[in-house]
């Protein structure tokens, strides 16, 4: 016996049963790619009927907090008003290859879309840093659930400019 209630029950399904038209896969068993979780996001969502589906500039501020022994990483990073933020998207099934993203029975491939239902669910967002605090940065621009695992940070590739002196390929011109 579920010790659900009737509102927990109905969004539990809608999470995780097929929309029409939909299709799934046996998935390959998991293998681990040797991923290191760095840190954890911490937003206002708990369930994805809750979370956005793309993240705003103008959203809830967030908070992503790096774990030791990378916090020190952290150096400098304020100089960067947007960063690329990597996730693991923890929840997500991992079988799907065709999707309803309107739940109208029109399907499209997986990899056409920006769902968080992939094959390896990395979810990537630019956000808008706030803030830091030591090990802690406050964001906005997340569209992941709380406790979201985090593989990794950059700066945003068009405000970033390279350190390093530039090499030959940096100009190689593609025919």
């Amino acid at each position: 016996m579920s010790d659900l209630t009737p509102k927990q029950a109905a969004a539990e399904s809608l999470e995780s049963d097929l929309r029409l038209n939909e299709r799934a896969v046996t998935a390959p068993k998991a293998q681990d790619a040797g991923l290191e979780f760095i840190g954890r996001i911490t937003t206002p969502w708990t369930s994805r009927l809750e979370c956005p589906r793309q993240g705003r500039h103008d959203g809830p501020l967030c908070q992503i907090e790096i774990f030791e022994p990378w916090a020190p990483a952290l150096e400098g990073i304020e100089e960067f008003q947007h960063l690329e933020i990597l996730y693991w998207l923890h929840q997500s099934r991992r079988d799907l290859i065709f999707q309803s993203p309107a739940n109208n029975g029109e399907i499209r491939g997986t990899f056409s879309i920006r769902s968080p239902i992939r094959p390896n669910p990395i979810g990537t967002s630019i956000v808008l840093l706030e803030k830091r605090e030591n090990n802690l940065l406050w964001v906005r621009g997340l569209d992941c659930l709380s406790d979201t695992p985090l593989l990794d940070l950059k700066p945003e590739r068009s405000s970033f400019k390279p350190l390093a002196a530039p090499q030959k390929g940096d100009f190689d011109i593609c025919p």
